[in-house]
């Protein structure tokens, strides 16, 4: 689901000339005045707002940020219900989130990010990713009825220049078992939106879960291992998007820190 939006403009050119009083004046209809197209990838959801030289004086115009909020409002009801396309959506759906979040960084409203790390700084919980678990690796982790992935996280420390990748697990049994994968990692900035990531180390808590995974280890760490480089395409207040060097998309929502993290 996407969005169209028009924006119309007017010019000196354009202006209703004076006209005598007694004559009729051929403009007694307003006509809508399109202006300028802003076109949006998909074409399921379109928005368009003609403006007449009234409304314009009015005010009635849909600014960038309005464009944003529609586009992310419209990018968050796509993903629901997904489970953060760990385990696979369809082609089509693939393409709507993707066209969408192309929409997304054409207006970046931090086109610099490692120029302004605070933006980045803190936590933040994924929302989707084109990582996926599918077929006989997601036989082997145990991923089918045994255990449940539950929320990641992505903790960021600017000044320390780390990042601590929490995956949440719970695992079926006589009782319910709940855990963790951490991986802790540092990075660098290599430009102005991107950085190069270290892996460091990683650890599952508690042992229990380890031991339920310790046969598959090097399999789970494969797919979560932040290591490479990324370039954050998009950030705002509440939202960032990555893309990394496997080709993979991240879309994160900003969260609070957590006493359990």
């Amino acid at each position: 689901m996407a969005t169209n939006v028009m924006q119309s403009t007017i010019t000196a050119s354009q202006s209703v000339p004076q006209l005598s009083k007694h004559k009729k004046s051929p403009f007694s209809t307003p006509r809508p005045n399109f202006g300028r197209f802003k076109k949006y990838s998909s074409s399921e959801f379109r928005v368009r707002i003609a403006c007449t030289a009234e409304e314009q004086k009015s005010g009635f115009l849909v600014k960038d940020n309005d464009i944003i909020a529609l586009t992310k409002a419209s990018l968050c009801q796509a993903m629901e219900g997904l489970n953060r396309g760990i385990f696979g959506i369809t082609s089509s759906k693939k393409r709507e989130i993707e066209d969408m979040v192309m929409e997304l960084e054409a207006n970046n409203p931090t086109p610099n990010p490692t120029l302004n790390l605070e933006k980045v700084s803190g936590c933040w919980k994924l929302l989707y990713s084109t990582i996926t678990i599918l077929g006989p690796k997601r036989t082997k982790l145990g991923l089918r009825d045994f255990v449940n992935l539950g929320e990641f996280f992505q903790i960021i420390d600017i000044a320390e220049g780390k990042a601590v990748n929490i995956i949440k697990f719970s695992a079926r049994g006589l009782n319910l078992l709940n855990g963790q994968l951490t991986i802790q990692a540092s990075f660098n900035i290599e430009s102005s939106s991107k950085i190069n990531i270290k892996y460091e180390n990683s650890q599952i808590t508690p042992e229990q879960l380890m031991n339920l995974f310790k046969k598959n280890y090097k399999l789970l760490l494969s797919i979560f291992n932040p290591e490479g480089w990324l370039e954050i395409t998009y950030v705002d207040d509440t939202m960032m998007i990555g893309r990394d060097d496997k080709g993979n998309i991240f879309i994160l929502e900003r969260t609070a820190y957590d006493d359990q993290l």
